[in-house]
This record gives C-alpha cells, structure tokens and sequence, in this order.
C-alpha cells in the first residue's frame, strides 16, 4: 500500500511536470506549428505569412488540424513514457494517471 502511494505522488509530480512541457507539432514543411503541453492543452499556432491563402482557406485550417495532432501525437508519447519510467511498467488503474 505504501509503494502504491508513493507511485500515486509520483504520478501527481509528473502530470504537473508534464503541464509545463511543450512538444512542437508541424505540418506543410513546418510552414504551420503548433505547441502543445504535456497536458494536451494548445498553447499556441505559428503560421508562416507565405502559407496563408485567402483563396484557399481550406488546405490552412487543414494544416492547422494536421500540426495540432501531430503535437498532441507527441505530447501523449511523451506523458506515456514519462510514466512507463515512474511505474516501471505496471499498468495503472482507470482515472489514477488522467493528462
């Protein structure tokens, strides 16, 4: 019970660790990024002048969705091997690790 405990706190420590962590998500060549925490919270989109196109909306927002997932892509590894480090591999019950 003591070592479940310990992991618990552990776990607490890395999910705040992990909110002030930031993956870089891209798409286009990287003329889109998007920057994500380690808590998948969006925390800001860079986007190239030369990619923006008033007459073809469509292809930015779909790079847009495009940088967002490769982030959150990131991000989520991140978090899972961050805490496969802390347990040493044990699985973790529902709701105990939640990013």
């Amino acid at each position: 019970m003591r070592q479940a405990k310990g992991i618990q706190q552990k776990i607490q420590k890395l999910q705040n660790d992990l909110a002030e962590r930031v993956v870089e998500g891209s798409a286009g060549g990287g003329m889109v990024k998007a920057y994500i925490n380690g808590k998948m919270e969006l925390l800001k989109v860079k986007i190239e002048p030369e990619v923006v196109d008033p007459n073809d909306v469509g292809m930015l927002e779909d790079l847009i969705v495009a940088a967002f997932t490769d982030g959150t892509r990131k991000a989520k590894k991140m978090a899972e091997e961050e805490l496969a480090r802390i347990t040493g591999g044990l699985p973790i019950p529902p709701g105990m690790f939640s990013m």
